[in-house]
């Protein structure tokens, strides 16, 4: 770097300040013009530390831009950027033993120091004014002053990568370089904040302060990791002078760079925090108060607070510059809940510095959510009818939700239109009504549910708060948000349950169910009554086994408890149960919920109804194809016998003489030939069960012998199986006289011994249940021994009577179990809706002439041996246990098994002929 000596510049160096300022309007042009032609770095720095320590002092603030910044700054950054690029082309030769180059460099960065000196100089002399500066008499200032920080900071940030293990040769310079750069910065900001533009601002000087908060925002994403001081007092003024010249500004600032921006720090902050945190844990708490960690910790989340609480403050002001944005909002609320309790993924932290996270990332998001609330493009993206989230965001996205609905109660009119109707026009963005999106969001968060995740409960007398449920901190929300309901919302909260309890998970089914029960205990009786008739139609409308069923037959059977006595008899009136079709409504319907008076109506007519549907099928024939007829009515019955505690004894009578005639009826070989007998047998088994008390031994042991010889085929339907496990569990209330003993506690401990070993979980689950339940209540404990013949059936009995748990893995690996349950029963609820519509397509084919039977299901085809064989073994089933009756016969056995006897000859001479 040669240096250029001229008169002129050897002459000024003599003069004093009064010289200086005599000689300065015809020496500064001079000095200037030098400055600008000069081509050697030292030159340069010698004509501007000249102009800035000697002429600087008397040029007046009027004149400073015109006659000194604008002509010596450009040339300055200029200058500044060649010097920085001189580095990075020479640093790669840098080396110890290279002390040439080692000098080079560090001339270069002292050269940059006192570069940086003489700007501090001039912002200095325009801070000694006592009239405030108008920026456009200082306009060049700040713009050369950014560019130059912004290539400070740079270099320093890449410091180490620029000078690759070669650092501690100009570590002390690089440091020096930092500290005069942070110097200037914080000069420059007081200067500007002392400025001040009005309304009537040029549309240059408007174009200047933009400029400089976009610099500062660009200073700000190189400096996020070199001093937290530096960087949050560089947000705090780019924030204040957006605010401060709001009106001029707000529609030339950058708004998605800054909102970006302030998001990505607070992300960036808050996981230091939390990784900080699980480092300080497991190092223990008490030790590392006082250590390295636990103080970045504080001053990550001091950061993280100060951002979050920034981001507020800026929606609130420039909401309607940030429609574009609301996605980044909504995605920054999902990933700082995530990190929370109870979400899955949340990481378990002392209580102490999980205060302290709380109040620094978990406080200010609720504020967000405030602010963005009555903003419709946040409601759009929150209730999109297609929102597809990462499965640890399912969780926030459903607490974001049931916040939102707990802050609706205090917003406007127009708030809660938003939210609680969702879009009413085609040219609107689709957007959910908040109800049924709560109720997608539940159904989304079956992991949550199966662990399952516990929230504060509410204070209640006092008692201190308890962890619930999720679907019990949900409930009580939306009952909350119901009490608060206007009337003019109801009509939405009415589809959106009837969608809930529609769709096919059922849990979500239950919770809509009791969000409804309790909407008809707020509401009137006559709504109550309204909603129990819509439910009843419903019901009817279902005319097949389906999950649509099963989740309207639980709400009628609760909301019917809710109804007055009189609205009871009028719902009697108005689906009378002496009419088969409305039978699907009363057999979900417990007889206790009713009044003396309509309980009596609907067991008369359901006992009327099952005897005559019975009596026409005996004096038909006894058809298969008029047996499902009788399962329809059998199902009613056993609603009435099973929905009080102790039928009346005119029910009991009744029920009884007709599951006598129809045990007598039943045979295991034609329950193993038509399917529609197996439903039959079932119902059988689950009315047996409830009447056990008044059953004949007799009718126990055929019972007993149906049971045996399905079982012994193996391939019994599971619902048949359940309801058997359900009868032999009744049989724990009766003793057996000891001339029925032989017959009927071993075939009850062989029935026992099989189900309790078989492979299902699901039969093995209940078997065990059922023989405890046996266990605990029956008299004849030498049953209990027999059946647990197997000591492996012995050890799993014994380990689940005493409650032992079986091994377990470790969490981790119980979350990822899960998660894949969660996903294939998602896909199965999925697989079932979707099939909703082929089902109603067939509900005309499944009406069919009632005398004939329904199809049987599929089978693979057989050879005609095994035909035979299959046949052969169903007959001599049958006719063991007619055998092993010791009962007397009734007089029409012996007409019976001639005819038998005729068949039996004839299919000998027959397929013998053949």
């Amino acid at each position: 770097m040669s240096q250029t000596n001229t008169p002129l510049l050897d002459e000024v160096v003599q003069w004093s300040q009064e010289t200086c300022r005599q000689e300065l309007k015809a020496v500064l042009p001079k000095l200037t013009s030098l400055h600008d032609k000069s081509e050697s770095w030292d030159d340069h720095i010698r004509i501007l530390k000249i102009i800035t320590e000697m002429f600087l002092p008397h040029i007046g603030l009027s004149e400073l831009e015109d006659e000194c910044l604008s002509k010596i700054l450009p040339k300055v950054v200029t200058m500044f950027d060649s010097m920085v690029k001189e580095i990075l082309d020479q640093v790669g030769g840098l080396s110890s033993q290279n002390t040439e180059l080692c000098s080079l460099l560090r001339n270069i960065l002292q050269a940059m120091m006192q570069i940086i000196d003489a700007l501090s100089t001039c912002v200095r002399h325009v801070g000694t004014f006592e009239e405030v500066p108008d920026l456009v008499t200082i306009r060049s200032l700040p713009a050369c002053i950014l560019k130059i920080l912004r290539e400070t900071f740079q270099h320093c940030k890449d410091s180490e990568v620029v000078y690759c293990g070669r650092l501690s040769l100009v570590a002390d310079l690089l440091q020096g370089l930092f500290k005069e750069a942070y110097t200037l910065q914080k000069g420059l900001l007081e200067l500007l904040d002392r400025i001040s533009l009005d309304s009537s601002a040029s549309d240059e000087e408007v174009s200047d302060i933009v400029t400089v908060i976009h610099s500062l925002l660009d200073i700000c994403s190189i400096i996020s990791n070199l001093d937290i001081a530096l960087h949050a007092n560089t947000w705090k003024f780019l924030i204040k002078q957006s605010l401060k010249y709001q009106s001029l500004v707000e529609e030339h600032l950058h708004h998605s760079d800054i909102c970006n921006s302030m998001c990505d720090n607070l992300l960036a902050s808050f996981h230091n925090c939390v990784e900080l945190s699980e480092q300080i844990k497991h190092g223990g708490l008490q030790e590392a108060t006082q250590s390295t960690e636990y103080k970045l910790f504080q001053k990550s989340a001091k950061m993280c607070r100060f951002f979050a609480n920034t981001l507020v403050h800026y929606i609130k002001e420039f909401k309607f510059f940030l429609a574009k944005y609301c996605r980044c909002f909504h995605q920054l609320y999902l990933k700082i809940i995530s990190k929370f309790s109870p979400s899955l993924c949340a990481p378990t932290l002392p209580s102490a510095l999980s205060e302290e996270l709380n109040a620094a990332a978990l406080v200010p998001m609720e504020a967000l959510l405030l602010q963005l609330l009555p903003f419709r493009p946040f409601a759009d993206v929150v209730l999109q009818p297609d929102l597809r989230l990462s499965p640890e965001h399912e969780l926030p996205q459903c607490l974001l939700l049931v916040n939102a609905l707990g802050q609706l109660s205090s917003q406007t009119e127009e708030v809660l239109q938003l939210w609680y109707s969702g879009s009413q026009f085609s040219e609107e963005t689709p957007r959910l009504p908040l109800y049924q999106a709560l109720f997608t969001s539940f159904r989304r968060c079956s992991t949550e549910r199966q662990v399952p995740v516990l929230l504060p409960g509410l204070m209640m007398k006092g008692q201190a708060q308890i962890k619930v449920t999720l679907h019990r901190h949900i409930c009580v929300q939306l009952c909350a948000s119901v009490a608060a309901l206007p009337p003019v919302y109801f009509p939405v909260l009415e589809r959106c349950l009837a969608d809930a309890v529609l769709q096919a998970d059922t849990q979500t089914a239950l919770l809509a169910t009791d969000m409804w029960c309790f909407t008809a205990r707020y509401g009137t009786a006559e709504l109550c009554l309204h909603h129990v008739c819509l439910i009843a139609q419903l019901v009817k409308a279902c005319t097949t086994e389906c999950y649509q069923s099963f989740h309207l037959g639980l709400l009628l059977r609760r909301m019917v408890f809710l109804m007055t006595p009189n609205h009871q008899m009028e719902l009697v009136a108005r689906f009378p149960p002496s009419e088969v079709e409305n039978l699907p409504v009363w057999r979900h319907v417990l007889l206790r919920a009713l009044s003396q008076d309509a309980r009596y109506r609907v067991e008369t007519d359901i006992i009327g109804l099952t005897q005559k549907a019975l009596t026409d099928w005996q004096n038909g024939g006894c058809k298969l194809g008029q047996v499902h007829k009788v399962n329809a009515v059998l199902l009613a019955l056993l609603a009435a016998v099973r929905g009080q505690s102790s039928p009346e004894e005119q029910c009991v009578l009744s029920a009884m003489r007709i599951i006598t005639q129809l045990w007598s009826r039943m045979s295991p070989d034609q329950v193993q030939t038509h399917p529609v007998l197996c439903s039959t047998l079932q119902l059988l088994l689950s009315i047996s069960a409830v009447l056990v008390k008044n059953l004949e031994h007799q009718l126990i042991l055929q019972a007993l012998l149906c049971v045996e010889a399905v079982v012994s085929q193996g391939c019994a339907e599971p619902q048949l199986l359940l309801a058997a496990l359900e009868f032999l569990s009744s049989l724990g209330k009766i003793f057996v006289p000891p001339d029925s003993q032989n017959q009927i506690l071993p075939r009850l401990s062989s029935l026992f011994g099989v189900l309790l070993s078989d492979r299902s979980w699901l039969l093995h689950q209940h078997a065990l249940e059922a023989f405890s339940h046996f266990a605990e209540i029956t008299n004849h404990e030498e049953v209990i021994s027999q059946s647990l013949c197997d000591e492996g059936t012995k050890t799993k009995v014994v380990n689940y009577l005493s409650k032992t748990m079986n091994a377990q893995g470790d969490v981790e690996s119980r979350l990822n179990r899960l998660k894949l349950e969660s996903a294939v029963i998602e896909q199965h609820n999925e697989k079932l809706e979707n099939d909703k519509e082929n089902v109603s397509n067939k509900q005309a084919a499944d009406t069919v002439v009632d005398s004939e039977p329904c199809p049987k299901r599929a089978r693979q085809e057989t050879s005609a041996e095994e035909e035979y064989s299959r046949y052969i073994q169903t007959a001599e089933s049958a006719l063991k246990a007619l055998q092993a009756l010791s009962a007397p016969p009734p007089q029409w056995l012996g007409s019976r098994l001639k005819e038998l006897q005729s068949i039996i000859t004839n299919i000998s001479t027959t397929r013998h002929t053949t």
